[in-house]
């Protein structure tokens, strides 16, 4: 796809703390695409480990106003790309996509993000990857961690140990939901190593990088906005996959050392390289 298509990502904005919006918009932004923004909700700061507590205002009954006002104006989008949602706006978000593409061929990204570490976030209940699932459903991309897919597909979660057929049974289940593209983050078979596994469904492909020793906020969100935006650039998914995996490398190693910065990565200071690999 050109540089001059435009996307649109749907998510949560934070105020402050480096996830969801705050991270989509410049790192896509960074990747020469056209971001449009639609906000599910509005917080003073992230629900993560680090902050005492945070104010919350809902924007779910925006969304159609917003939609009517889009095509009005004929705003259309070439691209969607999914973040943190309520299961209340996944029936908005699934009209969005049919009355706001540009045309049938518009791509649609699904970050799941909903769940890690085996647990479900704070605020949803059991029922809501079966509500989840129906965007997967209409995703030609989605890009779950191992315990995203494995609520999306009611099966047990695995932290470590699995084996290959483990994944591969996990990928085909998500192919069966719908999905086009599997890209299932947080594969790892040795412990030194972590990356993705990439399936069009017709083939399983796998990038590995360095583990680090540390676990930061926001990772996840860094990932998606810069497979995004990697993909729109024209990259494989499996490429986009990579650029990806070693841009959130990059952004943490930019981070390490600094105690005060628990609230995320400063992938800002890593965005150079990214724009270097998309020219590579």
């Amino acid at each position: 796809m050109a540089q001059d298509h435009r996307l649109l990502t749907i998510q949560d904005i934070s105020c402050v703390g480096q996830c969801s919006l705050t991270v989509a918009l410049p790192i896509i932004s960074a990747c020469g695409i056209e971001a449009g923004i639609l906000p599910s909700s509005v917080l003073s700061n992230h629900t993560g480990k680090g902050f005492s507590a945070w104010t919350f205002r809902d924007l779910t009954d925006e969304m159609p106003k917003i939609l009517d006002q889009w095509i009005k104006e004929k705003i259309d989008f070439d691209a969607f790309y999914t973040g943190y949602v309520s299961k209340a706006q996944i029936p908005h978000i699934l009209d969005i996509f049919k009355k706001a593409a540009r045309s049938s061929g518009a791509v649609k990204i699904v970050d799941p993000a909903m769940a890690d570490n085996g647990k479900l976030y704070a605020g949803f209940d059991a029922d809501f990857p079966k509500e989840m699932a129906k965007l997967v459903a209409e995703a030609d991309y989605v890009l779950p961690n191992l315990t995203e897919a494995s609520f999306l597909l009611g099966q047990e979660y695995i932290e470590s140990g699995y084996d290959q057929a483990y994944i591969e049974k996990t990928i085909a289940g998500l192919h069966k939901l719908g999905a086009k593209n599997v890209v299932i983050t947080g594969v790892s078979y040795k412990p030194s190593k972590l990356g993705a596994a990439v399936s069009d469904g017709k083939k399983i492909e796998y990038y590995f990088h360095e583990r680090l020793p540390a676990a930061m906020h926001g990772t996840g969100d860094v990932y998606a906005s810069a497979f995004a935006g990697s993909l729109l650039r024209g990259k494989s998914a499996l490429e986009a996959a990579s650029i990806a995996a070693d841009f959130v490398v990059e952004s943490m190693k930019k981070t390490l050392g600094d105690d005060s910065h628990f609230y995320g990565v400063k992938f800002e200071k890593a965005i150079p390289y990214l724009v270097n690999r998309l020219e590579k």
